[in-house]
């Protein structure tokens, strides 16, 4: 069929749902309620798979994420100098873009209520990346605050609470009582990981190596692309084995992607159930689709009578259910975007992560192009059954 037929039949299919308006508006609400229903599945279930994923990386790191760690295999010490830097001489050889020291340790805070041991983690910048770390105010620390005479310190929520909840823009301090007592600015508030979690805080490396408090030997992570993560691990043990003799290295996935995608299911289950309603809507398209054809035979017949072609009959006839159902799916997509961004539905979805998952536009174009697919086999039926119509038998109906 040439262009000027195809734009032919779009408008005599345009034409037709306007003369069938009302038969076809009971049809179309079913489809975009449909289409409205598929689109809302398919981007909830995304977006809780996105949420999932963000809190298993805030908690594992992100795929491919390597845990590094050395021990003596007699338990003693070991130099946290020594295995800080060839730690991050590793990271530099290898040139990983996103790198951290990470260790616990328990530091003296001075809290309204008395000097509290804190349990604090020490870090490098590039942590609250690698782990996602949710901010609920002020900010990570960046490269300047380790140069900062008075060491940057981030918080969560229940430390916040108990120095009165201050307002961050005014640069508050909270005393460390170390083996010099130390005032710390506060420059960022995190989310509590969980109800009820006690004061905790967060500590630049560097900052912390200048506390005059006892060091611990730390861990190195790095966050390197998947397709790395297996072939670093044995680099990275020899390297450090060969640096400490009688020493272990260990090295290994630590995110939550390191035996496979534990969410995989989550998506095959959000597909079925969008195919199912998706089903229910293309069943309920057909039987209105059926009765409108049986309705028009006699104008089927008429056309056929004065030279309208098998070929027109069939596109014609098909072509509005497409139309129609495209039109019902923009509009189901459009409620679907609003149901999705609900205040409700927000808090659900995001609750705990650093990060809201947006509106996959996957949905929308699943949900577009699932009701376009639709329309076309609702329609192909009625149109067989249009192009069969004898002429004469059409006439008579």
């Amino acid at each position: 069929m040439s262009l000027s037929g195809v734009v032919a039949s779009l408008a005599e299919a345009w034409t037709e749902l306007r003369i069938h308006k009302t038969r076809v508006l009971l049809a179309l609400i079913g489809v975009a309620l449909s289409v409205a229903a598929l689109t809302s599945v398919v981007a909830l279930g995304n977006m809780v798979r996105e949420s999932i994923a963000q809190g298993s990386e805030a908690q594992s790191g992100r795929p491919a994420t390597l845990t590094v760690v050395v021990y003596q295999r007699d338990g003693s010490a070991m130099d946290a100098e020594s295995v800080t830097a060839a730690f991050r001489d590793v990271a530099q050889r290898y040139s990983v873009e996103y790198s951290s020291l990470t260790h616990q340790a328990l530091v003296p805070f001075q809290l309204p209520n008395g000097v509290m041991p804190v349990q604090t983690q020490v870090v490098d910048p590039a942590y609250a990346k690698m782990r996602r770390i949710p901010m609920v105010e002020g900010a990570w620390f960046t490269a300047e605050d380790a140069q900062r005479l008075a060491p940057a310190v981030v918080v969560n929520e229940a430390f916040h609470r108990q120095m009165g909840s201050p307002d961050l823009r005014h640069h508050p301090v909270v005393r460390i009582e170390s083996g010099r007592p130390l005032d710390a600015v506060v420059v960022g508030v995190r989310r509590d990981q969980y109800s009820d979690e006690p004061p905790a805080a967060i500590l630049l490396s560097d900052a912390f190596a200048g506390l005059g408090l006892n060091v611990e030997t730390p861990s190195l992570e790095l966050w390197v692309p998947e397709e790395l993560g297996e072939p670093l691990i044995p680099a990275i043990t020899g390297d450090l084995a060969a640096q400490f003799p009688g020493a272990d290295v260990d090295a290994y996935r630590t995110d939550y992607a390191a035996y496979g995608d534990p969410l995989g299911g989550l998506t095959w289950a959000v597909g079925g159930i969008a195919a199912l309603v998706m089903l229910l809507g293309a069943v309920g398209l057909l039987n209105i689709s059926m009765v409108t054809v049986k309705y028009r035979i006699r104008e089927i017949g008429i056309r056929r009578s004065f030279g309208a072609t098998s070929g027109r009959i069939f596109f014609g006839v098909m072509l509005e259910s497409v139309v129609a159902t495209f039109a019902a799916g923009v509009v189901g997509v459009m409620a679907a975007v609003a149901v999705v961004k609900l205040p409700v539905v927000q808090r659900v979805i995001g609750g705990g992560i650093a990060e809201l998952p947006p509106f996959p536009v996957e949905a929308a174009l699943i949900g577009l192009g699932s009701a376009t697919l639709v329309g076309a086999l609702a329609g192909l039926v009625p149109a067989l059954v249009a192009v069969r119509v004898k002429v004469i038998d059409a006439i008579r109906y």
